[in-house]
């Protein structure tokens, strides 16, 4: 019985290495997207924030961030959900968070830490919202730090083109 233990676990650890980093780089390709043909569709609203973009951010105006914010929103979503270029923009996409969490998302102020607590939620009712881009943070820390997976286009690059697997 314990040798049939090894067998199923062996098992699931192969079927995690094609599918576990596609279903991570899916759903956030998919979120990044989606914020961005959101962006694309609406008004630029980075003028009413530019006061708060971090360095080296504040160098260029609200309409070059909103069209950089836009463009890597929405070829990033896209080359993540197909994995290509995964490590470059898991962490474009990554810097991309942490700029919003400061310019949109974190509480414009808090003296404790059970007030900056109160900004870990979904929605903002005075308080910031960095909830859900701190979770996506999280999860794109693995897709930087062990790439897309082996059903990716990046993978098949790798298998393909120069004759080794890529996990």
């Amino acid at each position: 019985m314990k040798h049939l233990a090894y067998i199923l676990l062996d098992f699931i650890d192969k079927v995690g290495q094609w599918l576990g980093m596609l279903a991570l780089r899916l759903l956030l390709g998919w979120e990044f997207l989606d914020s961005g043909l959101e962006k694309f569709r609406g008004e630029n609203w980075f003028g009413e924030v530019a006061d708060k973009f971090p360095w080296p951010f504040s160098l260029v105006s609200p309409d070059v961030n909103w069209q950089m914010a836009t463009g890597f929103e929405i070829v990033g979503g896209i080359a993540l959900m197909i994995g290509l270029g995964t490590r470059f923009f898991a962490t474009a996409l990554f810097i991309l968070t942490v700029v919003a969490i400061a310019v949109a998302h974190w509480p414009a102020e808090w003296h404790s830490l059970a007030e900056l607590a109160q900004g870990y939620v979904i929605s903002d009712d005075g308080h910031g919202n960095f909830k859900l881009p701190l979770i996506f943070l999280a999860m794109l820390i693995p897709l930087i730090l062990s790439g897309p997976g082996r059903l990716s286009l990046d993978a098949w690059v790798a298998r393909s083109y120069f004759g080794r697997a890529r996990g």
